[in-house]
């Protein structure tokens, strides 16, 4: 698992790369100051323990009264944990992750000096979606430059090492183990509960960012009328398929099965041709987190 990449410096490539880092960091910190950090939520992560040091920190340093900023809390635990993940993983971090974490250490704290740390709204549920949004939006961005986030997703993978615990399922514990910190920290039970619906929604919001939204359906198709199927595929709905020969496990029977990629639409045309044809027919419908191909989205890089 690598994410050091080599564009061309100033090539087409590298300014997307870059735009995508910028774009997502500003993203990233705007999810946090407008929305998390004002209500003390810690969704995990190195800006998640800077959320803690913050508010326990107030009145402490004279120059600092509110509290040591966010962005520099994290920043100083993401190089040190940088530099760790370097010697014990190998170079996996490329200059791309070091920019990536450096701006959204900035944008977080410049962004704090121009809004404060009022919320943008009171409700905290609603700042848990939109800042889980935000911030899951702001880090598709950034791994969709072949980036990594820096913080708790080294911690985890040095753990994966050792471990060989699955790297998805410890970045999970390392963010629950932060949260659970901020429960302690804080000693309110609604703030580790609001915390695991931004983890949750910034999971989802990453899936989506890096993979797009998409409507289109899986389908297999078992039935005996497969002929004239393949034809209203191919002819009405000009889409293409795969036919595949499958043995019945019932009655143990020779059979075809028709693997193929439509739109929502063109699924109830189908569904509705089929029945027409076929009411014995076995359909599976499958949403289709992405397509790449004629016809779908071009399978090329995202660079």
């Amino acid at each position: 698992m690598t994410y050091v990449t080599k564009e061309k410096l100033f090539s087409k490539e590298w300014f997307i790369a870059y735009t995508l880092i910028t774009a997502g960091a500003f993203i990233l910190a705007a999810g946090f100051v407008l929305f998390i950090d004002p209500h003390r939520i810690a969704p995990g992560g190195v800006y998640g323990i800077g959320i803690i040091v913050h508010y326990l920190t107030q009145g402490m340093f004279s120059w600092a009264p509110e509290g040591l900023p966010i962005g520099t809390v994290g920043l100083v635990l993401n190089i040190p944990l940088t530099i760790l993940g370097i010697k014990i993983l190998g170079p996996r971090f490329g200059v791309k992750t070091v920019i990536g974490f450096l701006l959204s250490s900035v944008f977080i704290d410049l962004l704090h000096g121009l809004f404060g740390y009022a919320p943008l709204v009171d409700d905290m549920l609603l700042s848990s979606v939109f800042g889980g949004v935000f911030i899951g939006f702001g880090l598709g961005l950034i791994f969709k430059s072949k980036a990594t986030s820096g913080g708790s997703d080294i911690i985890a993978m040095i753990f994966a090492k050792y471990t060989r615990l699955p790297l998805g399922q410890l970045m999970i514990y390392v963010d629950s183990a932060i949260v659970l910190l901020a429960l302690l920290a804080f000693k309110d039970w609604k703030i580790p509960m609001y915390s695991w619906i931004v983890i949750y929604i910034t999971g989802k919001v990453i899936d989506m960012t890096m993979q797009g939204v998409s409507y289109d359906k899986t389908l297999f198709i078992v039935s005996d009328k497969w002929e004239e199927i393949r034809d209203k595929i191919i002819i009405d709905l000009e889409r293409g398929g795969t036919l595949i020969n499958v043995t019945g496990m019932y009655q143990g029977k020779d059979k075809k099965m028709i693997f193929t990629n439509v739109s929502r639409r063109e699924v109830y045309i189908l569904r509705d041709f089929i029945h027409s044809i076929d009411p014995y027919a076995f359909v599976t419908v499958i949403d289709a987190n992405e397509i790449l191909g004629e016809g779908f989205k071009p399978l090329k890089s995202d660079n």
